[in-house]
């Protein structure tokens, strides 16, 4: 079978193969763009770096996801998902064994954002993939599925590079991300097939954006709600660790099985957007769900209550359930012609507001603490709940 094969080519078997494959993909490129995070801890202590400094490298990954997923985008249009996947891949391998040998200093810094440049392949062409071989009913369950690969991957992670930077040095934990772009890269090589596409009937697809502002809407509160996700993502870790005297090592297994937990949730999310027949509804249930989490999550912090260690894991599932709802709906409403390049703008609106939340959010930390960084996220879903687009949303077909 080739990487072109047709929809009567592809059984289910295959189709869920390839769900895998695309899950797999995203999960290593998790692992890249944001593991780096789970270093700020030994940068700070290993490199005598202040939590902003540490903060401030390790978006370096965050930076390069977000200047070239546009740009994995149009590749993807063009060329198709399979070879996006595998040339991002593999590229992230390499740059991963840029940073092992580096491990300190500019160099570091460099590897680590072109290994976010390099694996930004997977956002477009692994969400196509899934977009392209699974039928609308079925779409948000198979999306929540591959959307699950951020947490799982973020978890991974949250497992492996803080031990290992803390046991065996920041070196070592560099090997996590490089191998499993590697990893990955293989899995896509022998399972994914390229989704079949339509030509429109005469001329170019239609432009979406200059249909009406459904798409942009979107766009806006999904940078709206990552920020209170990357809060919890960059600084839970760390505030266990200072702020409730964890060892690394339990601080790592909580953010770990909360990342696990986090995954059910998009799967959940996915499920009932099925169910109810709309993307937008539960994406603005999200979104207040959120603000109230990360207020209570400020609060019980701000008081010293035990309640905040649980109320950390409820905002963390709860912030990363609206990714896959809008992933969704931004590939159904943008067409296979222009959803490489619509899934790239949304990307990019993500890690943008992504990678200004470790430097700023460390800057917060440390002029006035946890809590009050805590409640400010809270602010920006809430905001989000007016701009999801209800009203303008087509029913599904």
């Amino acid at each position: 079978m080739t990487a072109t094969g047709t929809a009567t080519e592809v059984g289910t078997t295959r189709r869920w193969a390839m769900l895998g494959a695309s899950t797999t993909a995203q999960a290593a490129a998790a692992v890249m763009t944001n593991g780096a995070v789970f270093l700020i801890p030994a940068l700070h202590e290993q490199r005598g770096m202040s939590i902003a400094e540490a903060g401030l490298v390790t978006a370096a990954p965050m930076v390069g996801v977000m200047l070239t997923l546009v740009a994995w985008g149009w590749f993807t249009d063009r060329r198709g998902e399979r070879l996006a996947l595998m040339l991002g891949l593999g590229a992230a391998t390499l740059a991963g064994l840029l940073a092992v040998a580096a491990a300190e200093g500019v160099v570091l810094g460099l590897a680590l954002f072109l290994g976010g440049a390099a694996a930004a392949s997977t956002n477009a062409a692994s969400g196509r993939v899934v977009v392209g071989w699974f039928p609308p009913h079925r779409r948000g369950l198979a999306m929540g599925v591959r959307q699950m690969a951020q947490p799982v991957g973020v978890g991974i992670a949250a497992i492996a590079i803080p031990v290992l930077a803390d046991t065996e040095g920041i070196r070592a934990a560099l090997w996590a991300p490089t191998i499993a772009c590697a990893l990955a890269t293989v899995v896509v090589a022998l399972v994914v097939i390229d989704p079949p596409r339509t030509a429109p009937r005469s001329g170019p697809a239609p432009n979406p954006y200059r249909q009406d502002r459904y798409l942009a809407r979107i766009h806006g509160v999904s940078v709206l709600l990552v920020v209170p996700q990357f809060v919890v993502w960059t600084f839970s870790l760390v505030w266990l660790i200072q702020a409730r005297g964890w060892s690394p090592a339990a601080a790592g297994a909580l953010v770990a099985g909360t990342q696990l937990l986090a995954a059910l949730g998009r799967i959940a999310a996915g499920q009932l957007s099925d169910h109810v027949m709309s993307r937008m509804r539960p994406l603005r249930w999200v979104a207040i769900a959120a603000g109230l989490a990360m207020a209570a999550l400020g609060l019980a912090a701000g008081l010293d209550l035990a309640v905040a260690v649980p109320l950390i894991v409820i905002a963390t599932v709860i912030t990363v359930a609206d990714n896959g709802l809008a992933f969704t709906a931004v590939a159904e409403r943008s067409g296979p012609f222009w959803s490489g390049r619509a899934l790239g703008v949304q990307n990019t609106a993500q890690f943008l507001a992504a990678a200004m939340v470790p430097p700023l959010g460390g800057w917060l930390v440390g002029s006035v603490g946890y809590p009050v960084t805590f409640v400010v996220a809270a602010l920006f879903p809430l905001v989000a709940v007016a701009l999801v687009p209800v009203r303008d949303e087509r029913p599904l077909e």
